[in-house]
């Protein structure tokens, strides 16, 4: 919960910046794991996101994050944020156009929907498709040469591989599941051969969309990289099921986004694995709550 020293701490740190926020224009946002997040306006009417880490590491990862809004600007047909203000302490930048898709429930853990989520318009998919085609279409070397991070084909695989290993030494993981994950790690003719520029942790709080549903920005590039083009499909698989894959990664390859055979199948796979993803989140923050959370997933993806 916030609390009134932490609105004037987060309003003192951006006054020193130049940004003079109005005291009673905050609004929270409490859901995000890397970051607090405010919301209110300058002394001139203007809206901003105020971001605050809500550990160390988080700002180790801003780095990467700023480099890749840096880079990002101007090349996609969606959004971006222009970070005005970045320091260990305080990330503030202009409110980006759009709601997001969806917010997180505080009730009951899944999302509450702009618009009803079993119709959504044709706009939102043909303009996600095109904004993931245009992202995943960017140059990885130029990226590189930016200072995003990369990973090649073969170092993503291994960095999945490294994290399995990691977490069985603080988690308990069913057979069944480890031996799916450790399948689908050994079989070459699941994977890429070919890596792109990837958002990292694409779900409905993170993609703006208009009234009419079109995607007008992506917010939140903390986990941005170079690495595996199946990873920005995970958490839409989810969501949409084999159906909706199909038509996104159709829709995706009609606008120049680059398919494999096995495409489908790995983005399934990525999401069995999800649960190692939580788990080393998990190890990375420590807390009791975040270890709970991945213990709970990893029995449900282990009893399925």
């Amino acid at each position: 919960m916030t609390t009134t020293n932490t609105i004037q701490n987060m309003i003192a740190l951006a006054a020193r910046h130049g940004l003079r926020i109005d005291p009673g224009s905050i609004r929270w946002n409490e859901s995000g794991m890397d970051f607090l997040v405010a919301f209110g306006t300058d002394e001139n009417g203007a809206a901003w996101v105020l971001r605050q880490p809500r550990r160390d590491d988080v700002w180790e990862r801003a780095d990467n994050e700023r480099k890749v809004l840096s880079f990002l600007r101007g090349r996609l047909p969606a959004q971006v944020p222009d970070w005005r203000v970045c320091t260990p302490e305080l990330i503030a930048y202009p409110l980006l156009d759009g709601d997001p898709m969806g917010t997180v429930d505080p009730e009951g853990g899944g999302y509450l929907w702009k618009f009803d989520q079993a119709s959504l318009p044709e706009a939102f998919f043909d303009s996600l498709a095109d904004t993931l085609a245009h992202l995943h279409g960017v140059d990885p070397a130029a990226a590189g040469e930016a200072g995003v991070r990369v990973k090649s084909p073969d170092e993503a695989r291994r960095a999945f591989a490294d994290n399995i290993q990691e977490i069985q030494g603080s988690f308990d993981i069913p057979a069944k599941l480890l031996t799916r994950w450790m399948t689908w790690l050994a079989d070459d003719t699941y994977w890429p051969e070919h890596a792109t520029f990837n958002h990292g942790d694409l779900h409905p709080p993170h993609i703006l969309v208009d009234e009419a549903a079109r995607v007008t920005g992506l917010i939140d590039w903390t986990e941005a990289e170079i690495a595996d083009p199946g990873k920005d499909f995970v958490i839409y698989y989810a969501l949409f099921g084999e159906d909706g894959l199909r038509d996104v990664l159709a829709r995706y390859e009609r606008r120049g986004g680059k398919v494999w055979p096995r495409m489908r199948e790995h983005i399934a796979e990525q999401w069995a694995a999800y649960p190692a993803l939580v788990a080393k989140f998990a190890l990375t923050t420590g807390k009791a709550s975040d270890m709970e959370m991945a213990r709970g997933m990893i029995a449900q993806f282990g009893a399925e």
